[in-house]
């Protein structure tokens, strides 16, 4: 294990550098401008995003059979925008059986709905939908990478960024290392969760860590600062698996993350969103990196910036012991809850002039969220918890 604290500004685990430069009493997300100030998500590229969210909300509702009790958990709130905005789009039917839930480790922003319930942590026993949308990438985890034998060793950081190899990964730690992300040989196994666009399968896992989200009104994405994609492009195909200096992030404490959040839903889906990999598509020089305001700059963990890893969502798929788990892409999950980006006919141009231009506006922001190369490429990760799959229809 990397060392999870050592004298000030010595080096440690990326783990515990990230936890303190993140979360930790000056860490960057206790800013007052918030992650509003840095980042931008689908929850703020348009309102269309949390009126999917409510409609998938309404498809779990119907399949838990319309229950006198609906819960919406929102992990990772940022500021309470998706609740507040799922709570908004939702029928008034639904909404007045709804209780909302925004986890999220900031304080309560003022001024948020008071229908919301604020927590640190995701409430037990709930019946409905838990959604992460960008939480997992800010799990804090450990850095490997392989010294000139070719041994994968842990990263170990100091406050001003620099980097030193320290002891091999070993323990679990290794052994996730070995089945998910090979960097001595290989390839991983591919079982498990049922996937789409060749993602694989995971191995079990329980426990749980918390971590913020992020939003923003920025030019940029996290994703979009290392691709955006959750399949990345021909440089990380499966041959660069061995050599000196290649990486990888441990994405074991993701995986109890993960587990531990589903294990919340007594009835319900869970659904983790975010850029990620799968197998066989891992990079071979791994995805950290820093953030801020809106613009990518080195993983620095001193407090000032975010710092942000890509997902291996096939390992956190099958972190949980329940059938049924499935990876999509955004657009294809997007797309089965009505939002396609198509333009509106022309004919409403000459009928209704002012309807036309809103559905033109409309069309241009659902388009954003399920375009390729963007924000359409970040995976959707379901769990269905004693209920059918409700998006069957998303291909």
């Amino acid at each position: 294990m990397a060392t999870e604290a050592g004298a000030e500004g010595g080096p440690r685990g990326w783990r515990a550098a990230t936890r303190a430069a993140l979360y930790g009493p000056d860490g960057f997300y206790r800013g007052p401008e918030g992650p509003a100030g840095h980042f931008r998500t689908s929850v703020h590229a348009s309102s269309l995003f949390a009126g999917a969210v409510a409609r998938l909300l309404c498809r779990v509702d119907e399949a838990l059979g319309r229950p006198a009790v609906l819960d919406f958990v929102d992990m990772a709130a940022g500021r309470g925008e998706l609740a507040a905005g799922v709570l908004t789009a939702l029928p008034a039917d639904v909404a007045a059986r709804t209780r909302v839930y925004a986890v999220e480790l900031a304080g309560r922003p003022a001024g948020l709905d008071r229908r919301i319930e604020w927590r640190a942590e995701p409430p037990e026993r709930t019946t409905g939908l838990l959604f992460a949308n960008e939480w997992l990438d800010n799990v804090p985890l450990e850095v490997a990478e392989t010294d000139a034998e070719g041994v994968p060793r842990l990263v170990l950081v100091r406050d001003d960024g620099t980097e030193l190899l320290g002891p091999p990964v070993a323990g679990p730690e290794a052994e996730w290392l070995a089945r998910w992300w090979p960097l001595a040989g290989g390839r991983p196994a591919a079982d498990g969760a049922e996937a789409a666009d060749g993602a694989d399968g995971a191995e079990a896992a329980d426990g749980a860590e918390a971590a913020d989200g992020q939003a923003t009104d920025g030019p940029a994405t996290d994703g979009e600062a290392t691709g955006g994609e959750d399949v990345p492009g021909p440089t990380s195909g499966p041959g660069a698996t061995s050599g000196p200096g290649l990486r990888a992030e441990i994405g074991l404490p993701r995986d109890l993350a993960w587990a531990s959040a589903v294990g919340t839903l007594a009835r319900g889906l869970a659904v983790a969103v975010d850029y990620a990999h799968t197998a066989g598509t891992r990079p071979p020089f791994g995805t950290l990196t820093g953030f801020r305001k809106g613009r990518g700059t080195a993983p620095v963990p001193d407090g000032s910036c975010d710092i942000t890893a890509h997902v291996a969502l096939d390992a956190c798929a099958a972190a949980c012991p329940l059938p049924g788990a499935r990876l999509l892409r955004q657009r294809a999950a997007l797309r089965a809850l009505g939002l396609t980006g198509s333009r509106p006919p022309l004919t409403l141009a000459s009928t209704d002039p002012a309807g036309y231009v809103r559905a033109l506006a409309a069309a241009s922001q659902a388009a954003e969220l399920v375009a390729p190369g963007g924000f359409g490429d970040f995976g959707w990760l379901l769990q269905p918890v004693g209920i059918p799959d409700v998006l069957a229809d998303a291909v």
